[in-house]
């Protein structure tokens, strides 16, 4: 295994460290995940984050699905200046996971001296709901939050939200969120980048 990928390895190892998880389809990558990853870099005072390139979302469509491998691609070359703070990988398909929970539970097993804390915008809380095991999920790792134009209100009073409104932290409390190990949320303020990576296909300006 060559490249930024090779830095984790498939089988673990016991690095102690704090990382967030970007996970994501990137198809393909755009600012506004380069924003959220280097933005939760600094607010979680995070040693990395992993941007966790998807073999293939079950809840989106296979139509217009780039190759992994053509995703995987683009998103290195984007964070390559990141150096080791920012890592593309294409882990997922590797321990065979789709599902977020299973790539949670294989993460937290295969690295067991690491902090995880799983990091989305605010259109992903709205959706949550339907995801696989989306209580479980919230057990197994702390989740942070960044805005998105249109989706903040629907995500703050969203089932999801709702359900563990209890376990939302101030935002303060940030860089010491993955201390928590689950169970805790928080809503980070932030800039807010309406790019998406459906406009971009949309444009016809993909990333070469």
């Amino acid at each position: 295994m060559t490249g930024a990928s090779a830095t984790i390895p498939v089988r673990g190892d016991r690095r102690r460290a704090s990382i967030g998880l970007l996970g994501g389809s990137f198809n393909p990558i755009h600012d506004g995940h380069v924003q959220l990853a280097c933005r939760a870099l600094r607010q979680l005072s995070l040693d990395q984050v992993w941007l966790l390139v998807s073999p293939g979302n079950p809840l989106k469509p296979v139509a217009g699905m780039a190759p992994q491998a053509q995703r995987l691609e683009q998103a290195r070359r984007r964070v390559a200046p990141f150096g080791r703070r920012i890592i593309a990988t294409d882990i997922e398909g590797r321990m065979g996971t789709r599902y977020t929970i299973d790539t949670i539970t294989q993460l937290r097993r295969r690295f067991p001296c690491a902090r995880f804390v799983w990091l989305m915008g605010a259109d992903g809380l709205a959706q949550m709901a339907c995801w696989r095991r989306w209580r479980r999920i919230m057990q197994l790792v702390p989740v942070a939050i960044l805005p998105r134009p249109g989706y903040n209100p629907a995500a703050l009073r969203g089932q999801v939200a709702r359900y563990m409104a209890s376990s939302r932290r101030p935002a303060r409390e940030a860089p010491v969120l993955t201390r928590y190990g689950g169970c805790a949320w928080v809503f980070l303020p932030a800039p807010q980048n309406a790019i998406s990576a459906t406009e971009i296909r949309a444009s016809g300006h993909r990333p070469a």
